[in-house]
């Protein structure tokens, strides 16, 4: 139950059992047309450029911001954690001037302070479900009031755990994970880039590998015929579609009352144990729950005599809350009430509590 990788659904492990293909094998390409409709249908959206990125949730963030940044461009990213920090990180890679605007750790972003950081930047760009710290910014209210900009969202740790509509929310780039809510094994970034954000690609992307005009043509999405890009990762694109397919059968809006059940009944016995909740009250993700440590317990050590012992894994802080805080991951096939019962019982006998 750590905040990485969980325990993915069965049916995306079984998918690596399936004989290999070429990579332009008819067959293949067939699921391949198949894992896109599925994540159009999980982001909410309708645009043809839905697609897995060969690479983890960060490669997803360098793929959406090297293809619309470059020299002369304003970034104005929030940064409530790590993770807004990294899109700021890689933004300035691409020449483009970053307005950074920082928000307390724990705390979501908010449109205003977004809004006013910059009278006509290119990108305005945030992070839905801030894996460091537990918390939820409102995409929609950013949305609203972006004007000209294109609305980057890192929505990593959201997708499949609570809604999101690229669409109906005016979002342009989107990245994501296959190892968080969507119950997949880390190696792929599934993305989604609109139409407006398509017609203001650069030129001439500083990423060859990440050249969305170029994988654009190879899964289908610039015209009819494909032309080859890269070798597709087969087997992790196999799983990808075996964790959507179990995760669209059982329902999107029933995978959501999941998460939001064992979210609910983790917090609640977390507080029933003594422990103080992280992330701001009316923003804390179901998916993730971050605790604060308490004083006199050997964090480190807790940790490892829960993973151990019963097999549990909980997250550590990471930058100034390392040490500090606890992340605990409830997500994807692994938020299960049975599962909540066995941390916080495995947790009270461990604080002997």
């Amino acid at each position: 139950m750590g905040p990485g990788p969980g325990n993915p659904y069965p049916e995306a492990i079984e998918a690596f059992m399936r004989p290999m293909l070429g990579h332009l094998d008819p067959a293949f390409l067939t699921l391949l047309d198949e894992v896109c409709d599925q994540l159009r249908t999980v982001f909410g959206t309708t645009n043809a450029l839905t697609i897995p990125i060969s690479g983890t949730g960060s490669a997803g963030m360098e793929t959406c911001i090297v293809n619309v940044l470059g020299p002369g461009d304003v970034a104005v990213i929030g940064v409530n954690g790590v993770f807004g920090a990294r899109m700021c990180d890689v933004a300035s890679r691409t020449g483009a001037e970053v307005v950074r605007v920082d928000f307390d750790w724990g705390t979501p972003v908010t449109a205003d302070r977004l809004l006013d950081a910059h009278p006509s930047p290119t990108l305005i760009g945030m992070v839905h479900a801030e894996t460091s710290t537990g918390a939820r910014s409102d995409v929609e209210p950013v949305a609203a009031g972006k004007g000209d900009a294109l609305l980057l969202v890192d929505c990593v740790t959201s997708l499949g755990g609570i809604p999101f509509e690229a669409d109906a929310w005016g979002v342009d780039l989107a990245y994501s994970g296959t190892q968080k809510c969507l119950g997949v094994p880390p190696g792929l970034s599934p993305i989604t880039v609109s139409d407006r954000a398509r017609d203001r690609f650069v030129e001439r992307s500083q990423s060859w590998y990440l050249d969305l005009r170029m994988i654009g043509s190879y899964v289908g999405t610039a015209g009819a015929k494909r032309t080859y890009h890269h070798t597709a990762p087969i087997s992790m694109i196999y799983s990808l579609h075996g964790g959507l397919t179990a995760l669209l059968d059982e329902g999107i809006e029933a995978v959501h009352a999941r998460h939001a059940e064992c979210g609910q009944l983790l917090q609640d016995g977390l507080v029933e144990l003594g422990f103080e909740l992280f992330a701001t009250e009316g923003h804390r993700l179901p998916e993730l729950t971050t605790v604060v440590v308490p004083d006199g317990v050997e964090e480190a050590a807790v940790r490892a005599t829960l993973l151990d012992r019963y097999d549990i894994e909980v997250g550590g802080g990471l930058g100034e809350y390392a040490g500090k805080v606890w992340r605990i991951g409830c997500m994807g096939h692994t938020a299960r009430p049975r599962n909540v019962t066995l941390l916080l019982g495995a947790l009270g006998e461990v604080l002997g509590r």
